[in-house]
């Protein structure tokens, strides 16, 4: 129960921050659509892939290694 309200925790943390951090990325002059519901998909799509792996790394790396409680 604790880990997964660990690992559920840490992953709105991830994507907050995924997504906050493409939103600097201007993607509607990368990709050439016209409506801007697209590039917003886009944005979420990759924010949720670059959260869940960034998830995973983390926990690799603390609680399953030990070092985490």
């Amino acid at each position: 129960m604790v880990y997964s309200l660990l690992r559920f925790i840490l992953f709105v943390i991830c994507f907050a921050l995924s997504l906050y951090a493409l939103t600097g990325i201007q993607f509607d002059k990368f990709c050439n659509v016209k409506t801007p519901s697209k590039v917003i998909l886009l944005t979420f799509l990759l924010a949720l892939i670059m959260g869940y792996l960034s998830c995973e790394a983390i926990l690799q790396l603390t609680i399953f290694n030990g070092f985490g409680g």
